[in-house]
């Protein structure tokens, strides 16, 4: 009999690849403990282990087995990675500091002894990266902009895109790495709580953004001037927003887990200014938003009980009030490019399911020419990101108010909708591109 391998394939690639793990020439029927142990963002080890029986050829393969025991259920390739939890209480950063730092995972397996013979132990390596080879990165402290610049290998031109946060702020390098391995110009912007910047959401002015979407275009002169826009959170409200303000200057938008009305500060807010003071500014003045005027709009739901907290059950009392929301709702129908919707059914933050589906129907409505797709996860929380990361970690505490609340959710949902939603908007920017140089490189 050949000797007992556990096989990782591919063993080194870019994180959003699925992986083939898979334990051969092992007894038949025998009992197996898989264990991942990986060292995640600021240090902290996060682990998962599951235990499945060898079939009678002796093999495990994850794609097709799901475990006896452990940290997930049911059938899933990479379920001892997006299962994992931290050791230290309470962490959630998964990614490393330094984007050209691969994450490694120690895959390791306990093979049960059968008939009285001695246990065998295999071992694995499991590299994702998120830095293709011959992606670049560049700090970007130009014109008042704060962000990092990365950019695909090779001479190009490539198509571009604009990243936002949500309330958390900062600048989301992961994504835009990313989005540089898949061959675009990737500029991930902070607007707040980044070196410059103020450390709160409040009085930001639009105009911040149309300086970013200039300068990209200018200096990095983008394929056929295709410069697409992705949100999370407060970003997937921003990205829509955005789009309908400066139509001519979006060629794509992707907004994760969008709202469809502009929102006040809330729990990114300047105390100063306040929870329900604005959020956005447009030639100096503040745009309504849906706490504005408000008749039915309560923080209760939210602010009282015991932790965690879910914060779209406030949101839910502001949209009882039809004319609020006429007044704070983004005006959609102005953007004049294709978008994509990400939406979850458990989301914890807002309702981000009901807001896509009031974004659809404002363009049905409208007969909007341009293509719109919508991907409502079932079940999914409000922390959707890309796929084959810890999915666990559904309680936090807020990085401005420091309120513990909870995006909604479930891990097995979560990583579903981190798969499913990143496969959808690798489609939709490919083919965006297309029709755009098809277009000539018009916009609208």
């Amino acid at each position: 009999m050949s000797p007992a391998r556990l096989l990782v394939e591919p063993a080194d690639d870019l994180i959003d690849v699925p992986r083939r793990i898979r334990l051969e020439h092992v007894p038949a029927h025998a009992r197996v403990t898989i264990a991942t142990r990986t060292v995640r963002g600021n240090g902290t080890v996060w682990r998962s282990s599951a235990s499945f029986q060898a079939d009678a050829a002796g093999v495990v393969e994850l794609a097709e087995c799901a475990p006896l025991s452990g940290d997930y259920a049911g059938v899933s390739a990479m379920g001892l990675i997006w299962s994992q939890c931290p050791e230290r209480a309470g962490a959630r950063d998964v990614f490393p500091a330094d984007m050209s730092e691969p994450l490694r995972t120690q895959i390791s397996a306990e093979v049960e002894g059968v008939g009285g013979a001695a246990g065998v132990r295999l071992e694995a390596v499991l590299v994702q990266r998120l830095m293709a080879a011959g992606v670049t990165r560049q700090d970007i402290r130009a014109e008042g902009l704060v962000g990092t610049l990365f950019k695909p290998a090779g001479p190009g031109p490539h198509p571009a895109i604009m990243i936002l946060n949500g309330s958390g702020g900062g600048i989301n390098e992961p994504r835009a790495a990313l989005y540089a391995s898949r061959g675009y110009i990737a500029f991930a912007l902070a607007y707040f709580k980044a070196p410059g910047l103020s450390d709160y959401i409040s009085n930001t002015p639009l105009e911040y953004f149309k300086q970013g979407l200039d300068w990209l275009r200018r200096t990095q002169q983008p394929r056929d001037g295709f410069v697409a826009l992705n949100g999370q959170s407060r970003g997937g409200e921003l990205v829509l927003l955005l789009a309908s303000v400066y139509p001519q200057d979006v060629s794509a938008v992707v907004a994760y887990v969008p709202g469809a009305v502009v929102h006040s500060g809330q729990n990114a807010a300047d105390p100063k200014v306040g929870r329900e003071g604005p959020t956005w500014l447009l030639g100096g003045k503040p745009l309504r938003h849906l706490w504005e005027g408000n008749r039915t709009a309560t923080w209760a739901p939210f602010d009282e009980g015991p932790s965690p907290h879910r914060h779209e059950r406030a949101i839910r009392t502001a949209l009882q009030d039809s004319e609020a929301v006429a007044r704070a709702r983004i005006p959609v129908e102005k953007i004049r490019a294709p978008i994509i919707l990400l939406s979850a059914t458990d989301d914890g933050s807002w309702p981000s399911s009901l807001y896509s589906k009031m974004v659809v129907d404002s363009l049905q409505a409208q007969h909007y020419p341009y293509d719109v797709q919508w991907v409502d996860a079932q079940d999914a929380g409000h922390a959707i990101v890309f796929p084959y990361i810890p999915t666990t970690q559904l309680v936090y505490s807020h990085p401005v108010s420091g309120k513990v609340s909870t995006g909604g959710g479930s891990p097995a949902p979560n990583a579903r909708a981190d798969e499913e939603s990143w496969k959808r908007i690798k489609q939709f920017l490919a083919d965006a591109v297309r029709d755009h140089a098809r277009s000539g490189g018009k916009q609208g």
